[in-house]
């Protein structure tokens, strides 16, 4: 079942963010890996910036994450984990077509450049890389992030998003 985590998730949300982040250390830039990964003040400001996690559930335990944050005219996907003990079973998949479902604007996803399974991730779930100078734009007007991570970073945009540039 996939279902709106609430306040009563947030230790979830933290545990399965930082053990599915794991898979990032010693791939992304060592500048811009954390111990943990996501703390839960970033966490709690994520939150307060308006992104929405959803949570697949199993059993009464949500396994797997997405957050979902609409900003100016598109929908970003943010933050999307999954239990590493739970990978590989289509759970990102039911996560992502859900919240393709929930969107009605164009959908932008940002992960970093050199986590290739995560980018194939996207790809597989219908999303295309943008071009360099695109990404340049779309990280600075839509994400808060800092400089170093623009530069190591990728974005994904859907059909909506490309159908919306012509």
């Amino acid at each position: 079942m996939i279902r709106e985590c609430t306040e009563k998730d947030f230790e979830t949300l933290y545990t399965i963010i930082n053990d599915s982040a794991r898979a990032y250390k010693g791939v992304i830039p060592a500048d811009r890996w954390n111990e943990p990964y996501m703390s839960r003040e970033y966490l709690r400001h994520e939150l307060e910036a308006g992104v929405i996690f959803w949570g697949y559930e199993t059993a009464g335990k949500i396994i797997g994450i997405v957050g979902i944050q609409d900003v100016h005219d598109v929908t970003l996907i943010r933050h999307a984990y999954v239990a590493t003990s739970f990978q590989g079973q289509g759970i990102g998949g039911k996560l992502i077509a859900h919240l393709k479902m929930l969107a009605i604007r164009p959908t932008l996803v940002g992960t970093w450049a050199a986590a290739g399974w995560a980018v194939r991730f996207y790809e597989k779930h219908g999303f295309r890389t943008v071009t360099w100078e695109e990404k340049e734009r779309l990280l600075r007007k839509y994400w808060s992030i800092p400089e170093r991570q623009t530069e190591t970073s990728v974005v994904l945009a859907d059909r909506r998003w490309f159908e919306s540039q012509r």
